[in-house]
Formats: C-alpha cells, structure tokens, sequence
C-alpha cells in the first residue's frame, strides 16, 4: 500500500498553518496555487470570520478531527450569509449562477424554479435564453458574463483554467467567487436529488430545457416523481409562485430528501464500505484527485476490495460485481455521466438499499458533487507527500 501521510500533516497542509509558515512541496506548484493552503485561496485568517464561522472553526479545531480541510477550508473563505436569499453578490448574480448550474446539470425541474425567479428578480430574460441553449456571453456584463462561462467549464471538463478563474477573481473580489462557486456546488447536489428520484414537471407546466434526452415514465402522476406522494397535491399558480418563491407543496429536493432518515444514522444502516464506494462512484465521475485520493485509504479501510476500486478508477465493466456494488455505481455512472437515470436502474437501486437509505445514499454523493466543484474551482492540491490514485488524462 502507498504511503500515507498522518492526520496531523494533513491538517497542517491544506491551509491553516500559522501566516508565513511555507510548506515545501515536491511537485512544481502552478503558479496560482498558495504555496501554504495549497490551493488558489491563501490559509484562512481566524480574525476574517464572523462570530459564528470564527466558534465553528475553534470547534472544528478543538475536536479530535482538527481544523476544516478541503472544501470546507476553501468555504470558509465565502461570505458566511445565507446564500439562496442574502449573498453579497444580489439576487439576480445568485439566480444566473443557479440556472447556469441547472443548465450545466440537464435538470428542468431546478431550471423552471429558479427560471421563475430570475424573472422575479429582474434578471434580464435574454440572458437567461443565453444560459438556456448555451448561446455566446455576448452582450452582458463582465459580471454576468464570467458566472456563465465559470459553470461551463466547470462542470464541463470538471476543472478551471488558471486565466478563467484569475478573470473571475478580479471581477467579482475573492468572497463572491468562492460564494458563487459554493452556490454553483449546493445546486449541483440539489441536481442530483432531483435527476435520481426523476422529479418531473408539475402538471401543467411547461418543460423550457433543452434536454439531450427522454425521460423516463416511471413516476407518480401525483407527486411527478419517482416517490409517491406524501401530502395533498398542490395547486398553486405560476403567478402565486412570483411572489412566494417557493417550489409547489409536496414536491421537490426538500420532499424527496424527506424520505431519507438522514447522513447521521447512514453508516449505521448501510455501513461504511457501502458510503465509501459511494464517494469513489462520484469522486471519479466529477474527475475529482483531492476527493478520490483523500478517501480510497478510508475506502480500503473499510472493507472495500482493491478489484473493485480500480472498476470504479478505470471505468472497467461491472461484469461479475456483485449486485449492490454494480448498481450502486451504475446509478452513479448515469447520475451523472447522463444526468437521467434509467427506469431499470433505478428500480434495481431502489430493490438493492430500499427507498430510504437509497435517498440518503443519493444525498451523500450530492454532497461529493458539491465538494468537487469547489475543489476544482480552487484547485486544491494534494498534501505534500500524498500520491494521486485517480489517472487523469
């Protein structure tokens, strides 16, 4: 087995050792990186925080765990505000980097909401016809125009070129970026709730997505997923949704997730391997080196055989996997390699863990989704002396 690097190293290398501290690095460093975070954002000032941020990071560093790490280091570097309704940046920034990340993600049921509100917040309609059917950024602002072009190539070739995000940095200041950037991973995750379990349209709404493909027809008319519904259908009106912002009752992410038990009891029900492997699945879908390399120690730890790692490093078939294991990454595969997940598929995942923990299961590896874009975004390097197990090309 690779060397590992301890947990005291790691947690002194990603970004909180004292201001002027260097950390050397055998790797050439791009030239963008922080030699001390290891990433495009330099180490965390306490004194930066709010109140609130400043007693979750003493408690993140008194636990046995140690300072935040990774995509939750890089977060710290955001505005702190409730970013749906109160980010720095205004609404309709927050409403372009949601529908560019809906229109990134094929998912029409999170581009219709937030279409609504963009409209709602004034969010020039030509602009969103751009983000719609991926036209040029042309006659836009700066500001809007770099939010699109972020998310494209973000979640395009699950990286961010060095000019793009320098770009980015000066037009919007560092703790928009990581906000947006943030936004852009919450919806990634809130995409993947919705594409697994096939939320649809409500029923007479008009589907405006340009999609590359059919969905699937085994949803419940009433709750127009794959979940049947919980409580009376709603009927509220686009125009009453203008004002309320809100999804219709009984349907949408905050529904479906209702029908886990949630993250805290989820090794409990399904163990550890299980989330392990889930964690690969969307680590090597998103491209994602930090996430992957930082969590196949921990996979193999917990009980995960090295054959099946390398099918989920390389992409191998999953002929003879057993059946839990293979639909758990085929879910994962066309969650979001084809952002749709077949009827068949998702009929064996729901025999395999059952509606419930396949919910939080789903919910975990939004969760992943989330961290890679961040990750990506800011380029977080690898500790010194930590090998990269994932091949990219």
């Amino acid at each position: 087995m690779r060397r590992w690097v301890g947990t005291a190293v790691v947690l002194a290398l990603v970004g909180f050792l004292p201001a002027g501290s260097p950390v050397a690095h055998a790797g050439q460093l791009p030239d963008d990186i922080n030699p001390e975070s290891l990433s495009r954002l330099p180490p965390i000032d306490r004194e930066e925080l709010d109140p609130a941020r400043r007693e979750a990071y003493d408690a993140a560093v008194a636990s046995p765990a140690g300072a935040p790490t990774g995509a939750a280091a890089l977060r710290l570097h955001g505005s702190g505000a409730s970013l749906r309704f109160e980010a720095p940046m205004g609404r309709q920034l927050t409403e372009l980097t949601i529908l560019t990340t809906a229109r990134e993600y094929d998912q029409p049921y999170e581009w219709a909401l937030h279409e609504l509100e963009a409209i709602a917040v004034s969010l020039d309609e030509e602009i969103i016809d751009i983000v719609r059917h991926r036209k040029p950024i042309t006659g836009m602002s700066d500001r809007e125009a770099i939010i699109i072009e972020l998310g494209r190539e973000l979640f395009g070739t699950r990286a961010l070129s060095a000019d793009t995000y320098a770009r980015a940095l000066a037009l919007h200041g560092k703790t928009n970026l990581v906000d947006i950037v943030d936004v852009m991973g919450r919806y990634a995750s809130t995409a993947a709730t919705l594409t697994g379990f096939n939320q649809r349209m409500p029923a007479g709404w008009r589907q405006s997505l340009p999609l590359p493909f059919t969905h699937p027809d085994d949803i419940h008319p009433d709750s127009r997923s794959r979940l049947p519904l919980r409580s009376p259908a709603s009927r509220t009106s686009v125009a009453e949704l203008y004002g309320r912002m809100l999804s219709p009752s009984g349907i949408g992410p905050g529904v479906i997730r209702s029908y886990g038990a949630g993250q805290d009891t989820l090794e409990e029900r399904v163990g550890r391997r299980v989330m392990q492997l889930a964690i690969l699945v969307t680590a090597r879908t998103h491209d994602s080196q930090y996430d992957w390399t930082m969590n196949e120690p921990k996979a193999l730890e917990a009980g995960l055989e090295p054959a099946l790692i390398d099918v989920v490093r390389h992409g191998r078939p999953l002929d003879g996997v057993g059946e839990k294991d293979a639909i758990l990454i085929a879910f994962g595969r066309e969650l979001f390699g084809d952002h749709n997940v077949s009827a068949e598929t998702y009929a064996r995942a729901e025999q395999a863990f059952g509606v419930q923990d396949l919910v939080d299961i789903v919910g975990l590896m939004g969760a992943h989704a989330a961290d890679a874009a961040v990750l990506a975004a800011f380029d977080q390097q690898l500790p010194e002396g930590v090998e990269p197990l994932l091949p990219l090309e």
